[in-house]
């Protein structure tokens, strides 16, 4: 039986930890990282499942140029959508990429000044969305009050119950 003296523990201690950093390392270098439209595809996914609700004002739709990610790739051209929301007497402007959003809604049908649902995160109010795959807080108009029969406006008796009675 071969016993180890305490010089040797530390030694096999302090080899093992290095190999464990040195793989945590690799993988922190080698893993395969979500790209950006995977990353606004998840958080569209998370807001549109558990995101609040709150009334908004849609203010414009733009298209931006941006450089491409590298220097040789072209430049590219980015569909905004513009809206703005109050939530506890703070006002929001934010906005929201629409470009991989063009099967599902037309910016030729989003119209500046017309009224929209937003989705928030509540802890974190400014993360928001107007439009994902799942939900859309677009609305086709302004809405359509009911219309109700207006009494013949000299009687008003209907506005003082048990007077005007002869």
């Amino acid at each position: 039986m071969t016993h180890l003296n305490a010089n040797t523990w530390e030694t096999v201690s302090g080899v093992a930890a290095l190999a464990a950093l040195t793989g945590l390392a690799l993988w922190m270098v080698l893993r395969k990282r979500p790209s950006e439209e995977q990353l606004e595809r998840a958080r569209c996914q998370f807001l549109s499942q558990s995101g609040r609700l709150v009334d908004g004002m849609l203010l414009d739709i733009c298209d931006v140029e941006m450089p491409g990610h590298k220097k040789k790739d072209p430049p590219r051209t980015l569909t905004m959508l513009l809206y703005h929301y109050r939530i506890g007497g703070v006002d929001y402007e934010c906005s929201q990429d629409i470009t991989q959003l063009r099967e599902i809604l037309d910016p030729a049908q989003v119209r500046a000044g017309f009224p929209c649902t937003v989705r928030y995160q509540p802890g974190n109010p400014q993360n928001s969305i107007v439009v994902a795959e799942t939900w859309s807080g677009l609305r086709l108009g302004l809405p359509v009050l009911p219309v109700f029969e207006d009494p013949d406006p000299l009687d008003v008796t209907h506005l003082r119950p048990g007077r005007g009675e002869d």
